[in-house]
């Protein structure tokens, strides 16, 4: 099945702007239907996925008469997946409190004022904290980050599978 759907440049391209398009859509399902307010690493996270679909509607559309054009997509998209694996890890780390964050936005800006000023301030607040985890699985108690470091390997790894044995 792997060489079926993988060992093609076309159905490659698909399965991976359809990945990328679940993964985006369940991350805005879980920030608008569950409430689970991302912070800037997870926003991070969705940029490689949206560029993954552009490389592989650009590798669908332009490599119709460049077939070449094919192998350089799929080598965007296994580096996109990779990066993201990275970052992912990264914002594991944070979570687990293994590291701290580079990224401003994931620290908790000084509040000043009165209390009713404090309390705008964390209305406000449009982001969710990097070293919070805002859910778990119940079962093995991983976090989305820990799933997007699982999920993103893998289709980083079937990129590099569909870049080497491309047809």
């Amino acid at each position: 099945m792997i060489k079926s759907i993988f060992g093609h440049n076309r159905s490659a391209l698909l399965a991976f702007a359809g990945a990328s398009a679940f993964a985006l859509v369940a991350a805005l399902v879980a920030q608008f239907a569950y409430d689970l307010k991302p912070c800037v690493l997870c926003l991070y996270q969705r940029a490689p996925f949206a560029a993954v679909i552009v490389f592989s509607v650009l590798g669908l559309v332009l490599a119709k008469n460049r077939p070449g054009l094919e192998g350089i997509f799929l080598g965007l998209i296994s580096l996109s997946f990779l990066g993201n694996a990275a970052l992912a890890l990264f914002h594991t780390g944070v979570e687990r409190h293994w590291w701290t964050s580079f990224s401003e936005g994931c620290t908790v800006p000084p509040m000043e004022g009165n209390i009713t000023d404090v309390l705008a301030q964390i209305a406000t607040n449009p982001v969710g904290r990097c070293d919070e985890i805002p859910w778990t699985d119940p079962v093995i108690g991983l976090s989305m980050a820990n799933y997007n470091v699982l999920f993103c390997l893998v289709l980083g790894m079937l990129a590099l599978y569909a870049l080497r044995h491309r047809a």
